[in-house]
């Protein structure tokens, strides 16, 4: 069985920082892309930031410049650094990522609440 647990989040005032966290953990031969997504009250879910195994990145136009999405192989986690937060970015975060156990699956943590206000 695979997991993926967050951690990292909280209440941070607006021009704030914090850094996200997600382990993944079970019968894991590889990890393959894994990504940030958002989800604020009200909105749809939407990506953040994702990464590949090689290192490659991307960002949603409201992350670019701000966050930075990076990975450690030998730890299967995945890191969201969130600079110069904003109130809009408050929303639960979820990672997400690709999994090969016996077969390749999409796996999902549970989120962490991210929170900006004064």
């Amino acid at each position: 069985q695979v997991q993926l647990v967050e951690s990292g989040g909280g209440l941070v005032q607006p021009g704030g920082s914090l850094r996200l966290s997600c382990a993944a953990s079970g019968n894991i031969f590889s990890i393959n892309a894994m990504a940030w997504y958002r989800q604020a009250p009200g909105k749809e879910r939407e990506l953040v930031a994702t990464i590949t195994s090689g290192g490659s990145t991307k960002y949603a136009d409201s992350a670019k410049g701000r966050f930075t999405i990076s990975r450690d192989n030998a730890k299967n986690t995945v890191y969201l650094q969130m600079n110069s937060l904003r109130a809009e970015d408050t929303a639960v975060y979820y990672c997400n990522a690709d999994i090969r156990t016996h077969y390749i699956g999409r796996y999902w943590g549970q989120g962490t609440q991210v929170t900006v206000s004064s």
